[in-house]
């Protein structure tokens, strides 16, 4: 396997009121994550609110990760900003630390144009000198990558792979097919969005970027295991456990479910950055009917 397949796991940020981040919860997140055996770690995702914090929050957030993580699971880390020199800096930030690879979403104000993107990329994949993996996340940025954006990334050094939101028409092996006839051997497609996560590695995504992995580890890696292998049943069977937490995650939005998630899990409270609002109390117990058919496919 190569760095950017298999199971990657997107754990919050845990900070306080004041926004200061909590390093011994962020490490006993990342503590059941190692301990399950998933195939990376990908610290300050969307998961991770990494677009709400300072490049220093962010270089505390590095650092207390590797202090916790290295030489156990690969970790991979966002370097998402809203100029190429900021986004330069993380990147150099995260090799010095150690990391094994970064992954890059072209965080904007002003639309961006392909070509725009394109030096942007190419910039950081210098400065970061580690593989990095597209992030293609139209949701967020308000930026689509065209195949042929891709395919040109992909000539890049240091740029091997992509991690793809679900496709419209659910022609996962459509899309990869074409893609890959567009890229060299060995460029990895994946997919986030969690709820798709079946049927894109039944038709042989190379990846699982996980939001629900980063506070459920467990039943995210079976999930994943059993579509690696090939079993349709299995996985269909796993993933119809997920189905209630899936329709919170599309109703709300996964990163306000996954703070309810860590506090139903007893982790100290920790709330969303503002202006992000935590879901009322009142869904509380539409959650907790969600994760317990999970505790038996973990169990």
């Amino acid at each position: 396997m190569t760095l950017f397949t298999g199971l990657s796991a997107f754990p919050l940020t845990p900070a306080d009121e004041g926004g200061q981040l909590k390093p011994e919860l962020l490490q006993r997140f990342l503590e059941r994550i190692v301990a399950t055996g998933v195939d990376s770690i990908g610290l300050l995702g969307s998961t991770g609110g990494y677009a709400y914090l300072t490049p220093e929050e962010r270089k505390r957030t590095l650092w207390a990760a590797v202090e916790c993580v290295a030489g156990q699971t690969p970790l991979i880390v966002s370097v998402g900003a809203l100029t190429t020199d900021i986004a330069e800096e993380l990147a150099r930030d995260a090799r010095k630390a150690g990391v094994d690879g970064l992954v890059l979403a072209p965080m904007s104000y002003q639309p961006l144009t392909e070509e725009e993107v394109f030096r942007h990329f190419e910039s950081v994949a210098v400065a970061g000198e580690l593989p990095l993996c597209i992030y293609n996340n139209p949701g967020t940025t308000k930026f689509t990558f065209s195949p042929n954006l891709i395919a040109r990334l992909a000539e890049l050094p240091n740029v091997t792979a992509v991690k793809m939101p679900l496709p419209a028409d659910g022609d996962y092996s459509g899309e990869m097919e074409r893609l890959r006839a567009m890229t060299s051997e060995g460029f990895d497609i994946g997919y986030s969005g969690d709820w798709g996560a079946k049927d894109a590695l039944l038709a042989g995504g190379a990846c699982w970027y996980s939001v629900v992995a980063g506070l459920l580890p467990e039943p995210a890696l079976a999930l994943t295991r059993a579509a690696q292998a090939g079993n349709a049943a299995e996985a269909e069977r796993i993933d119809h456990a997920f189905t209630p937490l899936w329709e919170l995650f599309r109703e709300f939005g996964s990163f306000r479910v996954m703070f309810v998630i860590a506090e139903i899990l007893g982790f100290r409270s920790i709330t969303p950055p503002r202006p992000i609002l935590a879901l009322e109390p009142a869904y509380r117990k539409r959650v907790e009917s969600a994760l317990r058919p999970l505790i038996q496919v973990a169990g």
